[in-house]
């Protein structure tokens, strides 16, 4: 699933190329993608509108209306804005004035759009933790005093920080040289301000490379983001650690992956 900084190249992608343009007409080929309204009101809705703004909060992207509503897409698994489009294979179009198309593709179709009165309402809004690139050192040490979970779990948890994903936990807790094994609230002091400048590190790191295309994410232009060759553990089970050359391990946490070296993460 597309982490940060994805959907944040994303965010950042899609301001430069649609912000300002107004959408003429919607063309809808699946449906089940539209969760808020119906088909007939979201397309109607939309009709006229101009592009006023592109935000991120977590992993949503927010588009801003002339109208003072808000289109929210949540990419999920496999989904894809990318522009220019040509609205043969997408599952959503919006088709702009000038006759460009900006596309919604989604291979697996997990994704969600929504045209919303106050996007700030929506449930899944309303539970994100804060922005770790928005937090002092001390709000970040907040979040895991006294925790009695695993940290890595805890990195994923959207209710505890909004925005990490599997990936960039597994490269930010290698950065900092913790263990994902470690219990959240065994960590002291210098670990989670090594933690916190780690995350801050990694997470900008990725933005300014484009995120990291290892699965369906690409750029608005379709082009894959290049941050893959900076990957230090995540996918390199088996492979010798980049750093003292033990060799990576990946275990199973609530379901996930996790990449570790056991030599440098302790």
């Amino acid at each position: 699933m597309p982490e940060l900084p994805e959907v944040e190249t994303v965010r950042r992608d899609l301001a430069a190329a649609v912000r300002g343009k107004k959408i003429v007409a919607v063309q809808v080929n699946r449906a089940q993608v539209i969760r808020q309204p119906d088909v007939r009101r979201f397309v109607k809705g939309l009709a006229g509108v101009t592009i006023t703004g592109v935000l991120r909060r977590g992993k949503l992207l927010v588009l801003e209306l002339s109208n003072g509503k808000a289109l929210t897409v949540h990419l999920k698994m496999t989904g894809q804005l990318v522009y220019p489009g040509d609205a043969r294979t997408s599952r959503v179009s919006f088709r702009f004035s000038d006759g460009t198309w900006l596309d919604f593709n989604d291979q697996r179709v997990f994704g969600e759009v929504r045209l919303l009165d106050d996007w700030h309402m929506l449930p899944l809004v309303r539970s994100f933790g804060p922005e770790p690139l928005e937090m002092s050192r001390e709000q970040f040490a907040g979040l895991f005093a006294g925790r009695s979970t695993r940290i890595k779990p805890l990195l994923l948890d959207q209710k505890v920080i909004a925005g990490i994903g599997n990936l960039y936990a597994a490269e930010i807790l290698f950065r900092c040289g913790i263990d994902p094994r470690r219990w959240a609230g065994s960590l002291s002091t210098a670990e989670i301000g090594r933690m916190y400048t780690a995350t801050r590190a990694v997470l900008a790191a990725a933005i300014k490379h484009g995120g990291s295309s290892v699965d369906d994410y690409v750029r608005v232009s379709g082009k894959p983001g290049a941050y893959v060759p900076y990957h230090k553990v995540y996918a390199r089970s088996g492979k010798p650690c980049l750093k003292c050359r033990t060799t990576i391990e990946r275990i199973s946490q609530g379901g996930r992956g996790t990449y570790f070296c056991p030599a440098c993460q302790r």
